[in-house]
């Protein structure tokens, strides 16, 4: 079975808005849009209906302050801080993503859904590309649906019912965000929290995988070496390579993701140059 999403819907346009599918599987691009400036309704509803289509959307030429990141941010949610890193001093809202030059790892870098670790992770969420690398540094999107409705009947009914427990602990993700918390002078305690391997999306109806590798540490009521074998399958089915797109960026470059269907991986290929990226997470609803 090899069910594709179909993106291959003609392109939509409102005025000099349009919207082009971006692979056969997830995401598109918007063009026709100056998100410097305040949208219209019926603006904000077709990029609305775009993301809840394709998962990811993709805007390029763009120049945004951080407070107008934020306003950006608030036309399709409400914005909210990052759990454990502090945002900028001017837009508290608004997290900055840096690798450094002499730096090896990059935040983030296993791919993953926003903060599962949180009992109400985020809706959505927007990043803003301000510095960009020469080259390398382009982020890998993952439909979740997709994942989920490739699964063999069988293997559906097994995950129907089950929970699983995301920690924002586990080591392979926790290391930059770490050093990040010690040059500001904080700590912060792990956290953790449960949710359905497979949640329905509030707004579609659909249904897709919500574990992932980057936080995802058992099944509730299994051991850890129990839950071993069948989360690595899933980790595996979740990022076949027929249910992604790659998105290159450049200076002025946002992305918008639905953290409810969609996972996502920094491209971590740029050693020796600094990325600096500026992201505002979308408060969402309790995954069911």
């Amino acid at each position: 079975m090899n069910t594709l999403h179909p993106s291959a819907t003609p392109a939509i346009r409102q005025d000099t808005l349009s919207v082009h599918p971006w692979s056969g599987s997830v995401g598109a691009r918007v063009d026709g849009v100056n998100l410097a400036q305040p949208l219209a309704p019926e603006v904000i509803a077709v990029i609305r209906a775009a993301l809840l289509a394709h998962g990811v959307i993709f805007f390029e030429g763009q120049s945004l302050s951080p407070q107008q990141l934020v306003a950006v941010a608030r036309c399709f949610g409400e914005p909210m801080q990052y759990p454990q890193l502090p945002g900028l001093d001017e837009a508290p809202l608004v997290t900055a993503v840096l690798k450094r030059e002499q730096e090896r790892e990059a935040f983030g870098g296993v791919w993953h859904s926003d903060t599962t670790y949180l009992p109400v992770p985020p809706m959505a969420t927007l990043l803003y590309g301000v510095e960009i690398p020469p080259m390398g540094g382009d982020t890998l999107f993952a439909s979740q649906y997709l994942a989920y409705d490739n699964l063999s009947a069988g293997l559906k009914a097994t995950l129907q019912g089950l929970r699983a427990v995301s920690s924002s602990a586990k080591a392979e993700v926790s290391r930059t965000r770490e050093d990040r918390l010690r040059e500001s002078g904080r700590e912060a305690a792990p956290l953790e929290a449960e949710h359905p391997i497979v949640r329905t999306h509030p707004e579609t109806g659909r249904k897709a995988l919500y574990v992932n590798q980057a936080h995802t540490v058992r099944i509730c009521g299994w051991s850890a070496d129990e839950s071993r074998g069948l989360l690595e399958y899933l980790f595996a089915q979740q990022v076949r390579p027929e249910f992604t797109c790659r998105w290159r960026w450049s200076a002025g470059a946002l992305a918008l993701w639905d953290n409810r269907c969609v996972q996502h991986l920094p491209v971590n290929d740029y050693h020796g140059h600094r990325r600096l990226m500026h992201r505002v997470t979308l408060a969402g609803d309790v995954p069911v």
